[in-house]
């Protein structure tokens, strides 16, 4: 055997045996991840079928006053599923052996403090300072000799600050139960932003600019409790801004733009 040939092979087993490292480093948190989303799907069926059982047998509804109150606060607890939106360019000749880009999203959690203003019976205005945690990673694709692909992995890390506004359209009440639909906009600021430093290193990374500004629309149902209210909501978050940091290579060249996109599970809990 050449050794060309055994330096090829050499390549392709390296190669095989990298991807597989990388999916079963991942496997532990997609498991918990799945593992948590079970628990909170449980619980919301529970909540539910107690609720319309209560309904049922007449049941006193807890807190029969809260929906009076000019205003009321609380906090939020959750996990998100951070992604981009990513556009490249039409050709990918003048990049020499780069062949594709992908994006691959991750999760992480949310914290945060819910505060709600009543306007009317059925609408109120939320505003909800949260901080999340998350990253993402961003695939490009080489072609090696003999049509053999290398990945390139640019993991990138944020942490959130975001501030959103919301308008909250909720439902009658039925008994204990209550579901409503929210949207509205939000501006972020990511502190764990690379922007403005200098990379000394062989390996150029992908930056991300400070701040981030979109939109938001959910769902979501509330359960009054004795003592509180306890809600789930599903949101997402659709980034209007170009976030890309373009530095003049080859990471940020090949790219038109690159938008936030975001999932959120979230469980609030008011008093």
């Amino acid at each position: 055997m050449s050794d060309k040939n055994k330096k090829n092979d050499t390549f392709a087993l390296n190669f095989v045996l990298n991807r597989y490292n990388r999916a079963k480093n991942n496997y532990p948190t997609l498991k918990t991840s799945l593992k948590s989303l079970c628990f909170i799907v449980f619980i919301f069926v529970l909540l539910v079928n107690t609720s319309f059982a209560q309904r049922r047998e007449g049941v006193q509804e807890n807190l029969p006053k809260f929906d009076r109150r000019p205003y009321h606060f609380g906090f939020l607890l959750g996990m998100n599923q951070m992604n981009f939106a990513l556009k490249t360019v039409d050709d990918f000749s003048q990049f020499d052996s780069l062949k594709s880009i992908t994006t691959k999203p991750d999760f992480g959690f949310d914290i945060g403090i819910v505060s709600s203003l009543k306007l009317t019976k059925y609408l109120s205005l939320r505003f909800v300072p949260t901080l999340s945690f998350g990253n993402r990673t961003i695939d490009y694709t080489f072609l090696y000799k003999d049509s053999i692909d290398i990945v390139q992995e640019k993991k990138v890390e944020s942490t959130f600050m975001h501030f959103p506004l919301y308008i909250k359209y909720q439902s009658k009440r039925i008994g204990n139960f209550r579901a409503y639909v929210i949207g509205g906009a939000k501006y972020s600021i990511d502190m764990a932003s690379q922007a403005k430093k200098k990379d000394k290193s062989d390996q150029a990374p992908v930056k991300l600019r400070k701040s981030d500004y979109g939109i938001d629309v959910g769902t979501g149902v509330d359960f009054f409790l004795p003592y509180f209210k306890f809600g789930i909501e599903l949101k997402m978050t659709y980034g209007l801004k170009n976030l890309l940091f373009n530095e003049n290579t080859i990471y940020t060249n090949s790219v038109k733009y690159m938008r936030s996109k975001l999932f959120q599970l979230s469980l609030t809990f008011e008093g």
